[in-house]
């Protein structure tokens, strides 16, 4: 035994001519008895147990004291298996993957039919994926069929059984996502002069809110999504027509409560019910009964969004590319975007943008046709307002609900989706402010999911470019969130509009229910407090930028 079995990222820098020739000799005996492809700088501990009928190991690798290591195993440059971690089945580490002690990679199960003895029955194998730049801790359980994602983060003590996203951090027994990688811990801001004072809650006290909240949530998802299951389709609420965009929300709220897929239908009769959906010729999704060409208006515009989103959570894509916006020229776009009704309409102007950034990003992502996407960008840098951030005008009656609402659909679309900077983020703010303070849509008995999420969203989207006014717009998120928890109805979900009443819009859906759980991950972010909810967002909301754009040449 030497330091090195224990602590073997010191070998190439310590050991000794004898350590080194000790250290070959084992590697060679290890070849003479199975399956070893290593380069010459790895370090496989001699007390280790090594029985694998495959063993590939990379570049600048080791395998520590006491780790079992069988079956088929692979592990890319820059991993390791540290002391008394497992690695049974059919494993493959990428790049620069670390696993702490006592960490057990579990690729292969028992049956467990009632029939026979467990130790009589098949072993089955699906396998461990591990990606690129990859931490977990010590004592954590990775089982059979898990793929973890690209630069994951696994906490120490984690059971994993679903897989992990790239850039996630997740913990706990069963691992639940705490936060992205990339999102940093919220710290205490700088004193400003534009600050005032907040409201008396502490952040403490939202945090346990929100965790009961969010728990009462999980614990009713099933109920929630069965409720609105007719035996055939999903619809919004009880006794409502069957949608496409009800399959859609059941799908987000599965994901963001449940891990994974909705309990009913099975995963495949979902993917294949929405991929049915579409239209080959334009690569649109008409709604349910439609008859005629679907156009890039209307609800086939959205199903750009929320179908193209739900098949990603599902693990699938459309078949087609969205060709209704291959088939959009540069000097087209240019036409289209023109045409809008911006003075009037800023947000059917702004949603169109919304669906077309989409299907630029779906044809990009899932086909690798580019598209107009540095038309679209241009049109829309050289037509943003310096005065107040946004497209469009303000109008007389509605106030500024068409130009705010607007700017959330256009930008989510493209600057929040692309990972691309607002032109003009503190004149936004000023201009979502100004909104939020409007007694019409946000006063005690007003308020629905659509206004909410389009002045949150914004404020978000600006705070990842400046802390203007931050304080001013924390202290109403902090009331909207409150107000929102609240509006959670056991067994049924949100409604659209938290207020008092009867009709369509009063009653909880699944629409209602997608939107509000997504507006209460949005406001607790911008307040820091959203790691206590233990969800995030991943399809139509989701906080990270879809794709980054290639650059010249790509």
């Amino acid at each position: 035994m030497t330091e090195f079995d224990f602590c073997p990222w010191r070998f190439w820098s310590d050991a000794t001519e004898e350590d080194r020739q000790a250290q070959a000799d084992h590697v060679a005996e290890l070849r003479g008895r199975m399956e070893l492809e290593a380069p010459e700088k790895v370090f496989i501990s001699p007390l280790a147990a090594v029985y694998a009928d495959r063993l590939r190991i990379g570049e600048r690798s080791y395998i520590a004291a006491h780790a079992y290591v069988t079956d088929d195993v692979v592990m890319g440059d820059d991993c390791t298996l540290n002391p008394y971690s497992v690695a049974r089945g059919r494993v493959v580490l990428g790049n620069a993957v670390r696993v702490g002690a006592h960490t057990s990679l579990l690729g292969f199960n028992h049956g467990a039919a009632p029939d026979r003895p467990v130790f009589r029955q098949a072993i089955t194998s699906k396998g461990i994926r591990i990606g690129d730049d990859v931490w977990i801790g010590s004592n954590v359980v990775v089982l059979d069929g898990v793929t973890i994602g690209d630069h994951a983060v696994v906490g120490a003590g984690a059971v994993v059984t679903k897989d992990v996203p790239a850039w996630a951090m997740v913990a706990g027994n069963p691992a639940r996502l705490i936060r992205d990688r990339r999102t940093p811990r919220p710290t205490a801001p700088a004193p400003s002069s534009q600050d005032v004072p907040s409201p008396s809650r502490s952040e403490g006290d939202l945090a346990r809110l929100l965790a009961d909240f969010a728990d009462r949530a999980r614990e009713q998802a099933d109920a929630v999504l069965r409720r609105c299951w007719t035996g055939e389709r999903y619809v919004d609420r009880p006794d409502a027509e069957p949608t496409v965009r009800a399959w859609c929300d059941a799908v987000e709220i599965a994901d963001l409560l449940l891990g994974g897929p909705p309990p009913i239908p099975a995963r495949d009769e979902i993917v294949g019910f929405l991929q049915d959906r579409q239209d080959a010729a334009t690569g649109l999704v008409p709604e349910i009964g439609a008859a005629g060409t679907p156009t890039l208006d209307g609800i086939a515009a959205y199903h750009v969004l929320c179908v193209g989103y739900a098949l990603d959570l599902l693990g699938a894509r459309f078949r087609h590319p969205v060709h209704a916006v291959t088939g959009l020229g540069s000097q087209d776009l240019i036409a289209a975007l023109d045409a809008l009704d911006w003075k009037r309409k800023a947000w059917t102007a702004g949603s169109w943008v919304d669906a077309v950034g989409t299907g630029l990003y779906r044809n990009l992502a899932d086909f690798g046709l580019r598209g107009e996407i540095e038309t679209l960008y241009g049109w829309l840098l050289t037509r943003c307002s310096q005065a107040h951030g946004m497209w469009g005008e303000p109008d007389p009656d509605a106030g500024r609900l068409q130009v705010v609402n607007g700017f959330y659909r256009l930008t989510r679309g493209t600057f929040a989706q692309f990972g691309v900077p607002l032109p003009y983020p503190e004149q936004a703010v000023d201009t979502v402010l100004a909104q939020a303070r409007d007694p019409r849509y946000f006063g005690p008995d007003t308020g629905n999911a659509c206004n909410v999420l389009d002045v949150i969203h914004p404020l978000w989207l600006a705070g990842k470019q400046t802390r203007y006014r931050r304080a001013e717009g924390e202290a109403w998120a902090r009331e909207r969130l409150v107000r929102a928890v609240g509006g959670w109805q056991d067994g049924a979900g949100f409604s659209f509009a938290l207020t008092v009443g009867s009709g369509t819009t009063r009653t909880p859906g699944l629409q209602g229910t997608e939107m509000w759980l997504a507006i209460i991950w949005l406001l607790a972010d911008y307040l820091g407090v959203s790691d206590a909810l233990a969800y995030r967002p991943r399809g139509i909301h989701r906080p990270e930028p879809a794709i980054q754009l290639p650059g010249p040449g790509h």
